[in-house]
């Protein structure tokens, strides 16, 4: 009970903030992840890294990605070393993720997430909703139509009812 209650006062809704511009992350894979191609669909952005406390929110960010994407559901991991917790290099947090959890998640490349190094992306978390992630696993959900849905600490599980529900709220 303690935990949803927590979840609950975690939860930030911020409807009325307008869409997002369009948001291009280099991807792990090689070339680009254009925000913007999944417009229409409820976008889960997520900052991550391999050493933090939190990662074993990555079987939950795989379990929401596996339940929901046939209903339009995309789950970005965003790894960060603005905490000093990820890994070396993106080959190294490519094959972590893949042999410790299995994801097949979109995941960007390396990425700031805080100040003025802040991929822009976040630069605009800040300014529209006042949101920035104060640690690992930070969640932001973007509406279908590219606006913030609502935002999620690091404790919140990504199976969570508060973030389920919101991502449930927007699926097709």
């Amino acid at each position: 009970m303690r935990n949803i209650l927590a979840g609950l006062l975690i939860f930030v809704a911020t409807i009325g903030h307008t869409a997002s511009p369009s948001f291009t992350f280099p991807s792990i894979d090689g070339g680009d992840i254009d925000l913007s191609a999944w417009r229409g669909q409820p976008v889960l952005v997520v900052n991550t890294a391999s050493r933090c406390g939190f990662t074993y929110q990555y079987d939950g960010l795989q379990a929401l990605y596996d339940e929901y994407r046939d209903d339009g559901l995309i789950v970005l991991a965003v790894p960060s070393n603005d905490f000093r917790q990820e890994l070396g290099t993106d080959a190294d947090v490519k094959e972590f993720c893949e042999v410790n959890f299995g994801l097949d998640i979109p995941m960007t490349t390396i990425t700031p997430v805080l100040g003025d190094a802040a991929h822009p992306f976040y630069q605009w978390l800040e300014d529209e909703a006042g949101f920035t992630p104060r640690w690992n696993f930070n969640k932001v959900l973007i509406a279908p139509d590219g606006s913030i849905a609502a935002t999620f600490g690091s404790n919140v599980r990504p199976t969570s009812r508060p973030v389920t529900s919101a991502i449930k709220a927007h699926l097709k």
